[in-house]
């Protein structure tokens, strides 16, 4: 389905991103795997998509919060494969805390990554959307960003902010054949919810269980896929959000 495809995904070497490089590389696609410290997980999950499905796998460091960096990414990226074809925006970090005493590095922080970020590679991976006329873009939102959470001010506004960079990127990229997209997972079990397992709002999951980072692959897959589907939400989330 992905045949001759190149997916860049964004915090691609553990958890939701892992998944979702591995279920693009299923589907044929060669993958970019941007990840932000972890040279060997990231190595690692390249050699395991190369060894499985026979595709091309490169890793690259980036800071997705750093404009320059990102665009000098984004041209290593159209060196080594030509283009892309498919944009998954999935780094994200929490800084958690509750408003009244946060941090404000810890504010700062979490939107320059999970919402500058994505702005970052939307930005500067446009330009081949253009010439390819065509593309797809899926960014990672939660439902955190749709119904809010104690202890989140930061990490929430993020992720609200990234609804709304959805919509406006998918009215502006449509004329050109391009869709931009969202997934809204809810608790997934990855290590950045391991400590969620037993917590009251896990247990208020109406499909009575944590999702998994598969499960929010299957949906990026179907929007990085679906050529009438554009500005959409899409949550991932037992029913939690309902």
């Amino acid at each position: 389905m992905l045949n001759g495809k190149t997916a860049l995904v964004t915090g691609g070497s553990r958890g939701i991103g892992r998944a979702v490089a591995w279920k693009l590389a299923s589907l044929g696609a060669d993958i970019a795997v941007i990840y932000a410290g972890n040279q060997e997980a990231a190595e690692a999950v390249c050699r395991d998509i190369q060894a499985q499905h026979g595709v091309r796998a490169l890793a690259y460091q980036c800071n997705v919060a750093d404009f320059t960096e990102v665009k000098q990414t984004v041209n290593r990226v159209k060196a080594d494969f030509g283009t892309v074809h498919i944009l998954v925006n999935n780094a994200g970090i929490t800084r958690d805390g509750l408003a009244a005493t946060m941090w404000e590095r810890d504010f700062d922080d979490v939107l320059a990554v999970n919402l500058k970020g994505a702005f970052n590679m939307i930005r500067h991976c446009s330009g081949l959307f253009l010439r390819n006329r065509g593309g797809a873009i899926v960014n990672v939102s939660s439902v955190t960003g749709l119904m809010g959470n104690a202890g989140q001010a930061n990490y929430a506004a993020s992720k609200a902010g990234i609804i709304g960079l959805t919509k406006s990127v998918a009215r502006e990229l449509a004329p050109r054949g391009v869709t931009c997209n969202a997934v809204a997972p809810g608790f997934i079990d990855t290590d950045m919810t391991k400590e969620l397992h037993d917590s009251p709002l896990a247990a208020a999951i109406p499909l009575g269980r944590m999702g998994t980072p598969e499960e929010v692959a299957e949906a990026v897959a179907y929007l990085a896929t679906a050529s009438y589907v554009t500005g959409e939400v899409l949550r991932v989330d037992g029913g939690i959000a309902m």
